[in-house]
């Protein structure tokens, strides 16, 4: 019988998160996207200041997949939260309920740290991502838009010179 282990990863899995990362972006359609190096890994979750947390999910002696996830806060709950930024299981995995452990650990985490809610993101053609989701009770924020400054929008936004009066 295979053993399903959920832990933190550490700094020595820096390589085995970035293989992750590239998996997930190809099945996502978006690995041309990807410009994450092993040592802006190291930096970003592993430095002085981490800006996210990782686990890793191995199955028997298969690192499985991955949860990587920050902290959030809400106002109107006047209570932190946790943002799931990444959830992958590896296509020959999927449907051992490896998927649901990391959430479930998840959502562990989000209630020992006084969390108020969990949130995520999917993609609206990853219908199966869609239905495990509303399976658990999730249920779709529709009438909220997400929107994203990056590269040079976001470099003019910051731009001492650009007003926007």
């Amino acid at each position: 019988m295979a053993e399903l282990r959920i832990v933190p990863a550490t700094e020595n899995d820096v390589p085995v998160i970035l293989d992750l990362i590239h998996a997930l972006a190809k099945y996502e359609k978006l690995a041309h996207t990807v410009t994450a190096t092993e040592e802006r890994l190291r930096e970003t979750l592993f430095g002085p200041k981490p800006a996210a947390e990782v686990l890793l999910a191995h199955w028997d002696r298969e690192c499985a997949g991955f949860a990587v996830f920050f902290a959030t806060y809400s106002t109107f709950l006047a209570q932190p939260g946790l943002y799931l930024e990444d959830l992958y299981v590896k296509l020959h995995l999927r449907g051992k309920g490896i998927g649901l452990a990391l959430l479930k650990r998840l959502a562990e985490l989000a209630i020992e740290r006084g969390c108020g809610r969990l949130e995520w993101g999917v993609l609206d053609w990853n219908q199966p991502a869609i239905r495990f989701y509303e399976r658990l009770g999730a249920v779709p924020m529709k009438e909220w838009m997400k929107y994203r400054l990056t590269g040079k929008a976001l470099q003019s936004l910051a731009s001492p010179e650009n007003r926007y009066d």
